[in-house]
């Protein structure tokens, strides 16, 4: 399970150039294995071109390397710290993306505005406080602001997104969601004032999104 999951997690860093999320090294994927005190993340300062499934790190939930040549990411104890508080997460994502990152910048959340945003987001995306790098800090802030919480991205403010999800590909997804919605929003408002969905709304297109919307084997 541990090689398949290093395989998942080295495949999805693609996804995040794919989708013009990251710049050089910068961002992260990782995921926790099923019935385990572990996860895999990206190694630190590895370029991109050159990840494989090899030079992911595994770590335990306290954030130390158990396996693997190669040091792991700088945001390892933030990842650590949301496994260890969040048991439903599975997945984890770190991002840099140029629009969510700008209203991460201005300490503002994205509204919600947008049908795709009640969808995958149940409401606006919220900001969370400003933390240094390095120590489970950005861990706390992702926890406390998205505890009871629907959003599954948070803009942790002057700093970038991160997102989270039932599994590595569910918390990718949510950041591509993030930063679409985030780009929109703001051109939105070059325009004018966006309008509002009301929050009933919100909530019976959470609900068809999150319990009708697609495969039952997506689920």
């Amino acid at each position: 399970m541990i090689e398949e999951l290093r395989e998942t997690v080295c495949g999805l860093h693609a996804e995040l150039v794919r989708n013009n999320l990251v710049a050089w090294t910068a961002g992260n994927v990782s995921g926790r294995l099923p019935g385990a005190d572990l996860f895999v993340i990206k190694p630190s300062g590895v370029s991109y071109d050159d990840l494989t499934p090899g030079s992911m790190v595994v770590c335990d939930l306290d954030g130390a390397p158990v396996e693997g040549t190669l040091a792991p990411s700088s945001d390892t104890a933030a990842h650590a710290y949301v496994y260890r508080h969040m048991p439903q997460v599975n997945g984890v994502v770190h991002t840099h993306s140029t629009y969510a990152s700008a209203w991460a910048a201005r300490g503002e959340p994205i509204p919600c505005v947008l049908t795709a945003m009640a969808d995958e987001f149940g409401g606006a995306i919220p900001v969370g406080p400003f933390a240094l790098i390095g120590g489970d800090d950005i861990g706390r802030g992702v926890v406390e602001t998205l505890s009871g919480h629907r959003s599954r991205a948070v803009l942790m403010r002057n700093h970038g997104v991160f997102t989270v999800g039932e599994s590595p590909k569910a918390a990718v997804k949510a950041a591509v969601m993030c930063e679409d919605v985030a780009r929109t929003v703001h051109l939105s408002r070059q325009l004018g004032e966006p309008l509002p969905i009301a929050p009933a709304d919100v909530d019976r297109l959470y609900d068809r999104y999150q319990n009708v919307y697609g495969q039952r084997s997506d689920r």
